[in-house]
């Protein structure tokens, strides 16, 4: 069977777009494969929000064991926000290691301090110096190489909001000469956002920010593409509709005392898709030929 990094290196590759829809648990994951899509993402964002503690708070364990559920419960690659590596370059070395571990196919690790601010969530972003983002991916790409050299490091600039795009250009440049296979950046307007594809030396990954309050522009996958990104990370979708439709349906319970956005029929149907996507039947023909199989298991 073909290895996750290894498939995921082939997709970027091959692949002239690829969509990477953001999911904080395993029951997201089967519901991505299970939409048809080639590559689940777990990100800070979400995993931090499930959590109700926000990405900053987040610990390298928390996030690897999220990232892990997730790509064990699904045959997808996985791609995981690393965030600041969790430290210094020598933090970043076993960060890789345990992502790599832990299953998942790449990570992208940026050049926000560390420990993150909360702050970071009003677009108030603090860069370390390039020099620094540059060893900590020098150091991701040799603990890559030594240990699986498929495994996808992305380079992520936040520079770009505060600085422009050439200090964000410049900065995956050099992340691209000491080994990162993809760029992430956050253009800010309709210029930037087309410029950047044909200003860096690696392919770009783009970042749909819904409901951003700061004017990032949102694109469908075709414009994406036709500006020559070679992936998307849709890193709040999953998320805000679920949350939207949830809190709807609990507000009119609150209100009503009953819910009727839903038939009865629609609700068995989507009852079924749950235990469709945890996988009942297999359990059920094991317990079939076993347990169930036998006199006293039976009622």
């Amino acid at each position: 069977m073909e290895r996750a990094t290894t498939r995921l290196r082939r997709l970027l590759k091959e692949r002239s777009f690829v969509y990477m829809p953001a999911v904080y648990d395993p029951m997201g994951g089967r519901l991505v494969a299970a939409s048809g899509f080639d590559v689940a993402y777990v990100g800070g964002y979400v995993t931090g929000a499930s959590r109700a503690v926000s990405e900053p708070l987040l610990t390298m364990t928390e996030q690897v064991q999220t990232a892990e559920a997730v790509a064990r419960a699904i045959e997808l690659p996985v791609v995981c926000d690393a965030g600041a590596g969790f430290g210094e370059p020598l933090h970043v070395t076993r960060t890789v290691r345990e992502f790599i571990n832990a299953g998942v196919a790449g990570i992208h690790v940026e050049d926000q301090l560390y420990p993150k601010r909360a702050h970071y969530h009003k677009y108030v972003a603090h860069a370390i110096p390039a020099e620094e983002l540059v060893d900590k991916i020098r150091w991701a790409c040799r603990t890559r190489d030594e240990i699986d050299p498929d495994f996808v490091v992305i380079a992520r600039t936040d520079t770009l909001r505060f600085e422009g795009l050439d200090e964000a250009v410049r900065r995956i440049n050099l992340c691209a000469e000491v080994g990162a296979d993809v760029g992430m950046l956050f253009p800010m307007n309709d210029d930037d956002a087309a410029a950047a594809p044909r200003c860096c030396d690696i392919p770009l990954v783009y970042v749909q920010s819904r409901g951003n309050r700061e004017g990032r522009p949102i694109y469908s996958m075709r414009q994406l593409e036709d500006m020559g990104y070679v992936a998307c990370i849709d890193a709040q979708l999953v998320l805000l509709v679920a949350l939207h439709h949830a809190r709807k349906a609990l507000e009119q319970m609150r209100d009503t005392g009953s819910y009727a956005d839903m038939s009865f029929d629609e609700m068995v149907q989507a009852r079924q898709s749950v235990e469709d996507l945890i996988g009942l039947d297999t359990f059920y023909a094991i317990e079939e030929q076993t347990v169930e199989d036998r006199k006293w298991g039976k009622r």
